[in-house]
C-alpha cells in the first residue's frame, strides 16, 4: 500500500494564453521575364489551444503552485511561394479527475468527472491571410495581407472535488486519521483535541483510495468550524465509512448530528453507501455498547466495532471493506 500524502491543494488560479494566430504575409512569384507574376503570400497558421485534460492524481494542483501561468504555441507566419503557415501545438493542461474550472471573464465553466475528459477552455488566435487569398478579377495583384489574430487568455479558477472510493467522516477525534494510517500508508496527523486533520488526506487500499476527510460538527453546512469547504469532498465520494467514538457519552446523538449535517448540504449524502464504524471499543463496558447497537441498528446501515489500540474488529472490516469495493 503506497502513501498518497503530499501537501494537498484543492483551490488554485493559474493564468493560461492559447497562442497567437500567424501572420498572413505579402509575396510575390518571381517567374522569367516576369518578375511579379501574381500574388503568392501564404496564410498564417492557427495558434494552439488550451486545453484541460482529466487525470487520476489528486495531487496534481500542489505541482502547479510554483508555476501558475501556461501558453500554448503561436501558428507560424506564412511564407512566399503560397506556403501556408504551421498551426502552433495545443497545450494539454492536466488536472485531477473532480475539478471545477471558472472562467469568470467569460462566463464559462467546466467539469471534468471521468479519466481522460478534455475541455478546450481557450481557442487559438486564426491565422492572417496572405495577399493571394485576396485575388479576383478584379485585383489581380493585391498588396494585402492581415495579421493573426491574438489567442484567448485569462485566469482559470480550479476547485477540486474529490473523487475517492472511501470517505472517513465523523466527529473530531473519532479516530479517522488513526484508521486511514492502520489501513494504509498515509501520515495522517493524529491528536486528542479537535481538527488536528486541517486537509483531506489519502492513502491507497489495495488499489483503492481512502480519504479522510477533515472533522466535521454541528453547523459545518452553514460554515461553522471546518465548514461547507471540506463537506464538497464528500460529495464526489462512492460511498462513507462514519466513525464513531465510543467515549462519547452520548455517541448516538453525535452520529445523528453529522447525518443532519450531510441533509442540510445535500440530501445526495445522505443516500450515499455508509457503514457505521464505532471506535475505540477499548474505553466502554460491554452494556453500554450493546444498548447502543439496538439504536443504530435501527439505522439499516452496516455496523462495525473496532479498537485500533487493541486490533479488535480491524480485520474483520479490512476483509469487508476490501470484499465490498471488489464487488462494487
Amino acid at each position: 500500500m503506497v502513501s498518497l500524502w503530499v501537501m494537498f491543494v484543492d483551490q488554485l488560479t493559474i493564468y493560461a494564453k492559447a497562442g497567437n494566430g500567424g501572420d498572413g504575409v505579402t509575396r510575390w512569384r518571381h517567374e522569367k521575364f516576369r518578375p511579379m507574376a501574381g500574388p503568392a503570400g501564404g496564410n498564417g497558421g492557427k495558434g494552439g489551444d488550451i486545453i484541460l485534460r482529466a487525470v487520476r492524481d489528486v495531487n496534481l494542483l500542489a505541482k502547479y503552485t510554483g508555476s501558475k501561468a501556461f501558453e500554448a504555441e503561436s501558428g507560424v507566419s506564412g511564407g512566399a511561394g503560397s506556403l501556408f503557415g504551421r498551426n502552433g501545438e495545443d497545450l494539454y493542461i492536466d488536472v485531477p479527475v473532480g475539478s471545477f474550472i471558472t472562467d469568470r471573464e467569460r462566463g464559462r465553466t467546466y467539469e471534468l468527472l471521468e479519466e481522460g475528459q478534455v475541455e478546450r477552455v481557450f481557442k487559438g488566435g486564426g491565422g492572417g491571410l496572405g495577399n493571394e487569398h485576396f485575388k479576383s478579377a478584379t485585383n489581380r495583384s493585391p498588396e494585402e495581407s492581415t495579421l493573426g489574430r491574438a489567442g484567448e487568455e485569462g485566469e482559470l479558477e480550479i476547485a477540486l472535488s474529490l473523487v475517492v472510493d472511501v470517505g472517513l467522516i465523523g466527529m473530531p477525534n473519532a479516530g479517522k486519521s488513526t484508521l486511514l494510517n492502520t489501513f494504509t500508508n498515509a501520515r495522517s496527523k493524529i491528536g486528542a483535541f479537535p481538527f488536528t486533520t486541517l486537509e483531506p488526506h489519502l492513502g491507497d487500499f489495495y488499489g483503492y483510495t481512502i480519504a479522510d476527510i477533515p472533522g466535521l460538527i454541528e453547523g459545518a453546512a452553514a460554515g461553522k468550524g471546518l465548514g461547507y469547504t471540506f463537506l464538497r469532498h464528500v460529495s464526489r465520494t462512492k460511498m462513507l465509512l462514519h466513525l464513531v467514538s465510543l467515549e462519547s457519552e452520548d455517541a448516538l446523538s453525535r452520529y445523528e448530528t453529522i447525518r443532519k449535517e450531510l441533509a442540510a448540504f445535500s440530501k445526495e449524502l445522505t443516500e450515499k453507501d455508509e457503514w457505521i464504524i464505532l471506535t475505540k471499543k477499548d474505553l466502554v463496558n460491554q452494556s453500554y455498547l450493546e444498548s447502543l447497537l439496538k439504536d443504530i441498528d435501527k439505522n439499516e446501515n452496516r455496523v462495525f466495532v473496532i479498537s485500533t489500540e487493541t486490533g479488535e474488529g480491524v480485520k474483520e472490516l479490512r476483509d469487508s471493506l476490501v470484499q465490498h469495493l471488489r464487488q462494487s
